[in-house]
């Protein structure tokens, strides 16, 4: 396998473990604000955000790995 596609799919899985880490923290935190106030969970703006640039953040991962792989081990 091409050295730059190997960088790239570890960049993926990277990618998809932020996005699935952050948002079950944010599931973790709208859980515990809707119990401190008795009311049913619901995401606000911010935690839309927070999601969101994790999101954006992870499609630049993959070609930066596999920039760096290619660059490094090339």
């Amino acid at each position: 396998m091409h050295i730059a596609l190997q960088g790239a799919l570890y960049g993926v899985g990277l990618g998809l473990v932020l996005i699935i880490v952050e948002y079950l923290f944010v599931k973790k935190g709208v859980e515990e604000r809707a119990r401190l106030q008795h009311k049913r969970p619901e995401f606000e703006q911010t935690d839309r955000n927070r999601i969101k640039s994790v999101v954006t953040f992870s499609f630049f991962i993959p070609p930066a790995f596999a920039l760096g792989a290619w660059l490094l081990w090339g």
